[in-house]
């Protein structure tokens, strides 16, 4: 049966990064970039954080894609920042779901931020963004600390951790 892994955490922490490796290493595997799916709108474009924003398409669209992918037998990995609200509905279509909050400690996410490139680089919103993670309730601590880890290490823990399971 396959998997759907969904990584989250604040801009900057390493999202994009972890979830291409988890899906190369898969043998069956699509990689859904939430922030290639939300800026596919053009005209009408309004940041997410922002009011007027499309998320509610957004939400649809991707919870079809995933599901048409699951339903061919793909492992599924998305990524994109998923509030509490967003994994209830996760949790109520899918099965077989692990999902990880990636926190670092503010200066190694500033530095990461700043590896980026120059127009991906969010400054001090990955602050904000990660002071919001550290206070929402998910029902569960789904967070990991990615500051001093690697890659590699990150996704072992991922995969091995039974706190990660959703369902």
């Amino acid at each position: 049966m396959p998997n759907l892994y969904v990584v989250t955490g604040p801009a900057g922490v390493g999202k994009s990064t972890i979830s291409r490796r988890l899906a190369t290493i898969k043998e069956k595997s699509v990689l859904i970039e939430g922030d290639t799916i939300y800026s596919q709108v053009v005209g009408g474009y309004v940041s997410a954080w922002k009011e007027g924003n499309h998320l509610k398409i957004f939400w649809k669209i991707c919870l079809d894609m995933i599901e048409s992918y699951l339903s061919e037998g793909y492992d599924v990995v998305f990524n994109y920042i998923v509030n509490p609200e967003h994994l209830e509905m996760i949790k109520e279509r899918f099965s077989n779901v692990k999902f990880i909050i990636l926190i670092a400690d503010e200066d190694e996410l500033l530095k990461r931020d700043l590896l980026r490139p120059e127009n991906c680089q969010m400054r001090d919103r990955c602050l904000v963004l990660l002071e919001s993670f550290k206070n929402k309730d998910y029902g569960k601590n789904y967070m990991l600390d990615t500051t001093n880890l690697s890659m590699g290490e990150i996704i072992d823990v991922f995969e091995s951790d039974d706190r990660f399971l959703v369902n």
